[in-house]
């Protein structure tokens, strides 16, 4: 027998041997028997290359599923309340709202089965820059769970969400499977980032893999493409992001809670830029606290250098524009502390 072939024999032995010990779901079991089975079968008949590599990317995804896995809920509404705080600066509708939905999972976790556990669905809705994914990472640090980020923007296929098939060469899970592979647990944050901005060609069937996903009727047994088996997302929570609803489907609508972004006041983007913003950037760049000086007369100019603008994204690149030049100042000219005002803030700021 040729050294390769005893090498894949060898292969296929360790393969059984980690399905026998994993925790997958019988009928899946019993399907990946007979996947290994028809293996054995190529390989003693010496057909063995290509599907060895079909067979063998299949059972690591199945095996990467977590199945079973979840990870407990930290639901504390103190703790969830100073971590909205900490990482958002007014919204108190918002925060408010995000509180309340806290309080109905303990209490629905108290009160009820588990089976019958199902959480609100969440659509956060508000221009670029006011803060709609940051919210869905505090609510993930909040409870304690893992989060996965589906970006929508630019998606051009529905098969990114469910998958393809293993008939086709590279086929692959779709990006809501690879997303529990990669956490390792069945209950996450799934964030469903910008589900306005995919692309028109393929909206139509991206919304309706969406209303399996959302649908609690449906998302407990939503079947991946290339797993060819149903995946539990009941336990999962899902958020999702938009800038306008109004393309997005009525039938994915119907099945969220809508929350309305407010933007930013010039002087709610004053104070995340003093309390937020600068002091993570000086932490990034090394700069010591008091190294950089921003005069109060420039900050109105620094937050609306273009006219009105609902989010702090443009502050925020500002910023790391003022961070980055002050800190090439002290490093080349050795200055002990850099203060940007109005008469040298050609320097620092950009020029429209």
């Amino acid at each position: 027998m040729p050294d390769y072939q005893q090498l894949l024999i060898q292969d296929i032995e360790n393969l059984k041997h980690r399905v026998v010990g994993a925790e997958v779901p019988e009928e899946l079991r019993l399907k990946i028997d007979k996947e290994i089975s028809a293996l054995e079968r190529s390989v003693a008949l010496g057909n063995y290359d290509e599907k060895y590599d079909k067979v063998s990317r299949y059972i690591e995804w199945v095996l990467s599923v977590p199945w079973n896995k979840e990870t407990p809920d930290r639901l504390d509404i103190a703790f969830t309340k100073e971590i909205f705080d900490k990482h958002h600066y007014g919204m108190h509708e918002v925060k408010d709202r995000f509180l309340e939905y806290v309080s109905v999972l303990k209490l629905k976790a108290q009160n009820q089965a588990e089976s019958e556990f199902k959480a609100p669905i969440l659509l956060l809705v508000g221009l670029v820059g006011t803060g709609k994914t940051t919210f869905a990472t505090s609510l993930a640090e909040a409870l304690d769970r893992q989060l996965i980020r589906i970006p929508f923007g630019g998606m051009g296929s529905a098969k990114e969400l469910r998958g393809t098939s293993r008939l086709n060469l590279e086929a692959e899970p779709g990006r809501v499977v690879k997303g529990l592979a990669s956490v390792k647990t069945r209950n996450p944050i799934i964030l469903l980032d910008e589900i306005d901005r995919m692309a028109e060609e393929a909206r139509m069937d991206i919304m309706g893999v969406l209303v399996e996903l959302l649908d609690p009727a449906q998302n407990h047994a939503f079947v991946d493409t290339y797993l060819d088996y149903p995946v539990d997302l009941s336990h999962a929570i899902f958020l999702a992001t938009a800038n306008n609803t109004t393309s997005i489907a009525t039938a994915v609508l119907d099945r969220m809670e809508k929350i309305s972004m407010p933007s930013y006041t010039d002087r709610e983007k004053i104070m995340i830029a003093k309390n937020f913003i600068l002091p993570r950037l000086l932490k990034d760049s090394g700069l010591n606290e008091g190294q950089l000086v921003i005069r109060e007369d420039l900050w109105p100019k620094m937050t609306r250098p273009l006219g009105y603008d609902a989010g702090i994204r443009t502050l925020e690149r500002t910023l790391q524009a003022v961070v980055r030049k002050a800190a090439r100042i002290i490093v080349e000219r050795g200055y002990p502390e850099v203060i940007v005002t109005a008469e040298n803030s050609k320097i620092f700021l950009p020029q429209y």
